[in-house]
Protein backbone atom coordinates (compact mmCIF):
# COMPACT_ATOMS: atom_id res chain seq x y z
CA UNK A 1 0.00 0.00 0.00
CA UNK A 2 1.17 3.51 -0.84
CA UNK A 3 1.18 4.90 2.69
CA UNK A 4 2.58 2.26 5.02
CA UNK A 5 5.98 3.95 5.44
CA UNK A 6 4.55 7.38 6.16
CA UNK A 7 4.92 8.85 9.62
CA UNK A 8 1.16 8.90 10.24
CA UNK A 9 -0.28 6.02 8.19
CA UNK A 10 -3.59 6.25 10.05
CA UNK A 11 -4.19 9.59 8.30
CA UNK A 12 -4.67 7.79 4.98
CA UNK A 13 -7.41 5.16 4.78
CA UNK A 14 -8.35 2.81 1.97
CA UNK A 15 -11.83 2.17 0.62
CA UNK A 16 -11.78 -1.40 1.94
CA UNK A 17 -11.14 -0.18 5.47
CA UNK A 18 -13.93 2.37 5.19
CA UNK A 19 -16.39 -0.24 3.92
CA UNK A 20 -15.73 -2.34 7.04
CA UNK A 21 -15.92 0.58 9.48
CA UNK A 22 -18.67 2.63 7.84
CA UNK A 23 -21.15 1.98 10.66
CA UNK A 24 -18.74 2.68 13.52
CA UNK A 25 -20.63 5.03 15.87
CA UNK A 26 -17.69 7.40 16.26
CA UNK A 27 -16.99 7.71 12.51
CA UNK A 28 -17.76 10.91 10.61
CA UNK A 29 -17.41 10.76 6.82
CA UNK A 30 -17.47 13.92 4.70
CA UNK A 31 -17.63 14.72 1.02
CA UNK A 32 -15.37 17.75 0.56
CA UNK A 33 -15.84 18.34 -3.15
CA UNK A 34 -15.68 21.80 -4.66
CA UNK A 35 -15.37 22.61 -8.35
CA UNK A 36 -13.26 25.36 -9.94
CA UNK A 37 -14.35 26.93 -13.20
CA UNK A 38 -11.46 28.90 -14.66
CA UNK A 39 -12.09 32.36 -16.10
CA UNK A 40 -10.04 34.84 -18.21
CA UNK A 41 -10.17 37.37 -15.35
CA UNK A 42 -6.64 37.69 -13.93
CA UNK A 43 -7.94 39.35 -10.76
CA UNK A 44 -10.27 36.40 -10.08
CA UNK A 45 -8.96 33.51 -12.19
CA UNK A 46 -11.61 31.00 -11.19
CA UNK A 47 -15.18 30.76 -9.97
CA UNK A 48 -15.85 28.45 -7.05
CA UNK A 49 -18.79 26.09 -7.46
CA UNK A 50 -20.15 24.04 -4.57
CA UNK A 51 -20.19 20.27 -4.92
CA UNK A 52 -23.34 20.00 -2.81
CA UNK A 53 -25.62 19.23 -5.74
CA UNK A 54 -23.35 16.39 -6.87
CA UNK A 55 -23.27 15.13 -3.30
CA UNK A 56 -27.06 14.94 -3.16
CA UNK A 57 -27.10 12.80 -6.30
CA UNK A 58 -24.73 10.21 -4.86
CA UNK A 59 -22.33 9.83 -1.94
CA UNK A 60 -20.84 7.33 0.46
CA UNK A 61 -23.65 6.14 2.79
CA UNK A 62 -24.02 8.35 5.83
CA UNK A 63 -21.58 10.97 4.60
CA UNK A 64 -22.16 14.64 5.26
CA UNK A 65 -21.07 17.48 3.01
CA UNK A 66 -18.55 20.20 3.90
CA UNK A 67 -19.01 23.36 1.83
CA UNK A 68 -15.62 25.04 1.60
CA UNK A 69 -17.03 28.25 0.20
CA UNK A 70 -19.72 28.32 2.88
CA UNK A 71 -19.03 28.25 6.61
CA UNK A 72 -15.41 27.19 6.09
CA UNK A 73 -14.28 30.41 4.39
CA UNK A 74 -14.34 34.10 5.26
CA UNK A 75 -17.45 35.68 3.75
CA UNK A 76 -16.86 38.57 1.33
CA UNK A 77 -13.08 38.12 1.44
CA UNK A 78 -11.10 39.47 -1.53
CA UNK A 79 -9.98 35.95 -2.38
CA UNK A 80 -12.15 32.87 -2.73
CA UNK A 81 -11.83 30.18 -0.06
CA UNK A 82 -9.93 32.43 2.36
CA UNK A 83 -9.47 30.90 5.79
CA UNK A 84 -12.12 31.84 8.40
CA UNK A 85 -11.30 32.71 11.99
CA UNK A 86 -10.29 29.75 14.15
CA UNK A 87 -13.40 30.04 16.31
CA UNK A 88 -15.63 30.10 13.24
CA UNK A 89 -13.95 27.02 11.81
CA UNK A 90 -14.33 25.17 15.12
CA UNK A 91 -18.01 26.08 15.26
CA UNK A 92 -18.56 24.96 11.66
CA UNK A 93 -16.92 21.58 12.24
CA UNK A 94 -18.94 21.13 15.44
CA UNK A 95 -22.18 21.88 13.61
CA UNK A 96 -21.31 19.13 11.15
CA UNK A 97 -20.83 16.59 13.93
CA UNK A 98 -17.12 16.62 14.68
CA UNK A 99 -16.29 16.03 18.35
CA UNK A 100 -13.19 15.28 20.37
CA UNK A 101 -14.11 11.58 20.40
CA UNK A 102 -14.88 11.17 16.70
CA UNK A 103 -12.76 9.92 13.84
CA UNK A 104 -13.12 11.88 10.61
CA UNK A 105 -12.65 10.56 7.06
CA UNK A 106 -12.53 13.12 4.26
CA UNK A 107 -13.00 12.41 0.57
CA UNK A 108 -13.39 14.14 -2.77
CA UNK A 109 -15.26 13.30 -5.95
CA UNK A 110 -12.46 14.83 -8.02
CA UNK A 111 -8.94 15.52 -6.77
CA UNK A 112 -7.41 14.73 -3.38
CA UNK A 113 -6.53 18.33 -2.41
CA UNK A 114 -10.16 19.14 -1.61
CA UNK A 115 -9.91 16.52 1.14
CA UNK A 116 -6.45 17.60 2.29
CA UNK A 117 -7.63 21.22 2.58
CA UNK A 118 -10.09 20.15 5.26
CA UNK A 119 -7.54 17.80 6.82
CA UNK A 120 -5.12 20.71 7.11
CA UNK A 121 -7.85 22.94 8.56
CA UNK A 122 -8.59 20.31 11.20
CA UNK A 123 -4.89 20.21 12.00
CA UNK A 124 -4.96 24.02 12.25
CA UNK A 125 -7.67 23.95 14.94
CA UNK A 126 -5.89 21.13 16.79
CA UNK A 127 -8.03 18.14 15.79
CA UNK A 128 -5.74 15.24 14.85
CA UNK A 129 -8.01 12.21 14.43
CA UNK A 130 -8.70 12.74 10.73
CA UNK A 131 -7.82 10.87 7.54
CA UNK A 132 -8.19 11.26 3.80
CA UNK A 133 -9.73 8.51 1.67
CA UNK A 134 -7.14 7.30 -0.83
CA UNK A 135 -8.71 7.36 -4.30
CA UNK A 136 -11.81 9.14 -3.04
CA UNK A 137 -15.35 8.62 -4.28
CA UNK A 138 -14.29 7.37 -7.72
CA UNK A 139 -12.43 4.42 -6.21
CA UNK A 140 -15.32 3.72 -3.84
CA UNK A 141 -17.73 3.54 -6.78
CA UNK A 142 -15.38 1.57 -9.02
CA UNK A 143 -15.12 -1.15 -6.39
CA UNK A 144 -18.89 -1.51 -6.20
CA UNK A 145 -19.39 -0.17 -2.70
CA UNK A 146 -22.87 1.19 -1.88
CA UNK A 147 -23.89 4.73 -2.74
CA UNK A 148 -26.86 6.68 -1.42
CA UNK A 149 -28.61 9.90 -2.34
CA UNK A 150 -30.02 12.80 -0.37
CA UNK A 151 -28.89 14.82 2.62
CA UNK A 152 -27.23 13.51 5.77
CA UNK A 153 -26.28 15.48 8.84
CA UNK A 154 -24.61 14.25 12.01
CA UNK A 155 -25.69 15.51 15.41
CA UNK A 156 -23.69 18.53 16.52
CA UNK A 157 -20.43 17.84 18.29
CA UNK A 158 -18.05 19.56 20.68
CA UNK A 159 -14.37 20.20 19.95
CA UNK A 160 -11.69 21.33 22.39
CA UNK A 161 -9.64 23.71 20.22
CA UNK A 162 -5.86 23.51 20.36
CA UNK A 163 -4.97 25.95 17.57
CA UNK A 164 -1.76 25.71 15.59
CA UNK A 165 -1.69 29.18 14.02
CA UNK A 166 1.60 28.55 12.26
CA UNK A 167 0.27 25.93 9.85
CA UNK A 168 -1.28 28.68 7.71
CA UNK A 169 0.70 31.79 6.83
CA UNK A 170 0.19 35.07 4.99
CA UNK A 171 2.22 36.91 2.39
CA UNK A 172 4.52 38.65 4.88
CA UNK A 173 5.75 35.35 6.31
CA UNK A 174 6.19 33.97 2.80
CA UNK A 175 8.20 37.02 1.76
CA UNK A 176 10.42 36.60 4.80
CA UNK A 177 10.79 32.92 3.95
CA UNK A 178 12.21 33.69 0.51
CA UNK A 179 15.29 35.12 2.24
CA UNK A 180 15.57 32.50 4.98
CA UNK A 181 18.23 29.89 4.31
CA UNK A 182 16.42 27.18 6.27
CA UNK A 183 13.02 27.73 4.61
CA UNK A 184 11.99 26.03 1.38
CA UNK A 185 9.02 27.56 -0.44
CA UNK A 186 7.25 24.86 -2.48
CA UNK A 187 4.99 25.50 -5.46
CA UNK A 188 2.30 22.84 -5.89
CA UNK A 189 1.13 24.20 -9.26
CA UNK A 190 1.93 22.71 -12.66
CA UNK A 191 5.36 23.23 -14.30
CA UNK A 192 3.99 25.67 -16.90
CA UNK A 193 2.64 27.92 -14.15
CA UNK A 194 5.86 27.59 -12.16
CA UNK A 195 8.06 28.53 -15.12
CA UNK A 196 5.95 31.50 -16.16
CA UNK A 197 4.81 30.02 -19.45
CA UNK A 198 1.20 30.28 -18.25
CA UNK A 199 0.01 33.50 -16.57
CA UNK A 200 -3.33 32.27 -15.19
CA UNK A 201 -3.06 34.14 -11.90
CA UNK A 202 -2.04 37.56 -13.21
CA UNK A 203 1.69 38.16 -13.35
CA UNK A 204 3.44 35.11 -14.75
CA UNK A 205 5.94 33.15 -12.73
CA UNK A 206 6.53 31.98 -9.21
CA UNK A 207 7.53 33.18 -5.78
CA UNK A 208 11.30 33.79 -6.01
CA UNK A 209 13.43 30.84 -5.00
CA UNK A 210 10.53 28.44 -4.76
CA UNK A 211 10.83 24.86 -5.96
CA UNK A 212 8.21 22.92 -7.88
CA UNK A 213 6.57 19.72 -6.66
CA UNK A 214 3.22 19.72 -8.50
CA UNK A 215 0.40 18.26 -6.44
CA UNK A 216 -0.70 16.43 -9.57
CA UNK A 217 2.66 14.64 -9.73
CA UNK A 218 2.28 12.78 -6.43
CA UNK A 219 -0.99 11.02 -7.31
CA UNK A 220 -2.03 8.72 -10.13
CA UNK A 221 -3.82 11.03 -12.55
CA UNK A 222 -6.82 8.85 -13.36
CA UNK A 223 -7.46 7.21 -10.00
CA UNK A 224 -6.34 9.95 -7.57
CA UNK A 225 -4.54 7.24 -5.61
CA UNK A 226 -1.36 8.37 -3.93
CA UNK A 227 1.80 7.24 -5.67
CA UNK A 228 4.08 4.86 -3.76
CA UNK A 229 5.93 6.25 -0.77
CA UNK A 230 9.29 5.89 -2.52
CA UNK A 231 8.21 8.08 -5.45
CA UNK A 232 6.70 10.74 -3.22
CA UNK A 233 9.74 10.85 -0.95
CA UNK A 234 12.06 11.05 -3.96
CA UNK A 235 10.13 13.98 -5.46
CA UNK A 236 10.36 16.08 -2.33
CA UNK A 237 13.98 15.08 -1.73
CA UNK A 238 15.03 15.95 -5.29
CA UNK A 239 13.46 19.40 -4.97
CA UNK A 240 15.29 20.06 -1.71
CA UNK A 241 12.02 20.56 0.13
CA UNK A 242 12.10 17.68 2.58
CA UNK A 243 15.64 18.51 3.69
CA UNK A 244 14.79 22.05 4.81
CA UNK A 245 14.03 22.99 8.41
CA UNK A 246 10.79 24.73 7.36
CA UNK A 247 8.54 24.38 4.35
CA UNK A 248 5.90 26.79 3.05
CA UNK A 249 3.68 25.42 0.30
CA UNK A 250 1.57 27.44 -2.11
CA UNK A 251 -0.58 27.05 -5.21
CA UNK A 252 -3.32 29.16 -6.77
CA UNK A 253 -5.62 29.58 -3.78
CA UNK A 254 -4.39 27.42 -0.91
CA UNK A 255 -5.99 24.12 -1.94
CA UNK A 256 -3.48 22.06 -3.92
CA UNK A 257 -0.77 23.34 -1.59
CA UNK A 258 -2.39 21.36 1.21
CA UNK A 259 -1.62 18.06 -0.53
CA UNK A 260 2.08 18.95 -0.67
CA UNK A 261 1.92 20.09 2.96
CA UNK A 262 0.11 16.92 4.03
CA UNK A 263 2.75 14.75 2.37
CA UNK A 264 5.68 16.74 3.75
CA UNK A 265 4.12 16.28 7.20
CA UNK A 266 3.81 12.57 6.45
CA UNK A 267 7.48 12.45 5.47
CA UNK A 268 8.40 13.69 8.93
CA UNK A 269 8.85 17.42 8.34
CA UNK A 270 8.08 19.20 11.60
CA UNK A 271 7.45 22.80 10.50
CA UNK A 272 5.18 22.91 7.44
CA UNK A 273 2.86 25.78 6.56
CA UNK A 274 0.42 26.59 3.75
CA UNK A 275 0.22 30.06 2.20
CA UNK A 276 -3.53 30.50 2.32
CA UNK A 277 -4.35 32.82 -0.58
CA UNK A 278 -1.28 31.80 -2.58
CA UNK A 279 -0.90 33.11 -6.14
CA UNK A 280 -4.40 34.59 -6.22
CA UNK A 281 -2.97 37.17 -3.83
CA UNK A 282 0.77 37.16 -4.59
CA UNK A 283 0.60 37.48 -8.38
CA UNK A 284 -1.88 40.35 -8.16
CA UNK A 285 0.17 42.40 -5.69
CA UNK A 286 2.75 44.41 -7.68
CA UNK A 287 4.76 45.10 -4.53
CA UNK A 288 5.67 41.41 -4.26
CA UNK A 289 8.54 39.95 -6.31
CA UNK A 290 8.07 37.37 -9.07
CA UNK A 291 10.51 35.09 -10.85
CA UNK A 292 10.33 33.27 -14.21
CA UNK A 293 12.58 30.92 -16.14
Amino acid sequence: MAHQRFRFPEAIVETGWLAVHLNDPDLRVFDCTTYLEFTPDEARPYDVVSGHESHLHGHIPGAGYLDLQGAFSTPDAPFAMSLPRVEDAVRAFEMHGVSDGTRVVLYSRTTLPWATRFWWMLRWIGFDNAAILNGGFAKWQAEGHPVEQGENRYAAGKITPRPRPGVFVGKDEVLAGTDAAQTCVVNALSPDLHSGENDRYGRAGRIPGSVNVPAASVVEAESQILKPYSEIAAAFEASGASGAARQITYCGGGIFATLDAFLLHQLGCEDVAVYDNSMSEWANDPSLPMETD
